[in-house]
């Protein structure tokens, strides 16, 4: 679920931070969603959180993951921690929030702004130092925090240093994630020089391709959506212009769209020739590279 496609960075590899969205843009409001997950509360366990923004961007955000705590379902989000202070951390750790992605591309700010546009390191830090303490003041275990770090060029020297920070801080995990590069057949700057970092490989004839390009399958079509914040239902987190939109909340309930002959015909072309559908292109299914 899409809380808002906002968001406060300029990401050279990002929609939300290029502000080159052909869809609309906005963020979700709490009766719409209310209403939605009552309705998928039936079948529903696990509900991530974020798409493209900043999810603390939507004043409602904390709401949100306490109406889907209300229905017991598993929670999970991804900030860059602009918006975590020691003000309102208890107030995240309250909210039942199970687990929290925090953004770190670097352990210094000359590094860490090559690809956070516009970012303040010294900001992560302090959210991380305040969600640490309210999790032992309130004594919690969750949200489970997790450093994950996308490994591109300026910041793959830095690596082994988020693991110690990470330590030091008192983060439960690390995550290194191989960035999608919209353009990378012939190179591009952002590309790790390491290749176990990356989503791509060199050929022979000197241009990159996708390390794994998998088969005529995909797992995600048979297991989950997302909701974009206006409420249209996509079939996977790299339709990021909700491209192939299968229906809208807003005019059909959940089930029928689940079913209903767009998305069996998506499915379908997915078992056939996966690599004709342009989404699955650049896909990283199968080929993330998670230390």
């Amino acid at each position: 679920m899409e809380p808002t496609t906002a968001c406060n960075l300029g990401c050279p590899e990002c929609p939300s931070g290029l502000k080159k969205f052909t869809r609309p843009t906005g963020k979700m409001e709490l009766v719409r969603h209310e209403k939605w997950l009552k309705e998928l509360s039936k079948t529903v366990f696990y509900v991530t959180y974020y798409f493209q923004g900043e999810p603390f961007l939507n004043p409602q955000f904390l709401e949100m993951i306490k109406a889907a705590k209300r229905y017991r379902m598993f929670t999970a989000t991804s900030t860059n921690a602009h918006f975590i202070t020691q003000d309102n951390a208890e107030e995240v750790v309250r909210s039942g929030l199970d687990q929290l992605i925090i953004s770190v591309d670097g352990v210094t700010q000359e590094v860490y702004e090559q690809y956070r546009v516009h970012g303040d390191l010294e900001k992560v830090w302090r959210a991380t130092e305040a969600l640490v303490k309210a999790k032992q003041k309130l004594n919690s275990s969750t949200p489970k925090l997790i450093f994950q770090c996308l490994a591109v060029k300026p910041n793959e020297h830095e690596i082994p240093l988020v693991f110690e920070k990470a330590k030091t801080l008192g983060v439960d995990e690390v995550r290194i994630k191989s960035a999608q590069l919209y353009d990378y057949k012939h190179g591009n700057p952002l590309m790790p020089e390491k290749e176990e970092y990356s989503r791509y490989k060199q050929t022979r004839q000197g241009e990159f391709v996708l390390k794994n390009t998998g088969g005529n399958h995909c797992w995600r079509m048979w297991t989950g959506s997302v909701v974009t914040w206006d409420g249209k239902v996509v079939p996977c987190c790299f339709d990021k212009d909700a491209a192939h939109a299968m229906g809208e909340l807003t005019k059909d309930s959940f089930n029928k769209i689940w079913r209903n002959p767009s998305y069996q015909a998506f499915r379908t072309g997915i078992l056939k020739n996966r690599q004709g559908i342009d989404i699955c292109q650049n896909c990283s299914e199968g080929s993330k590279v998670w230390l």
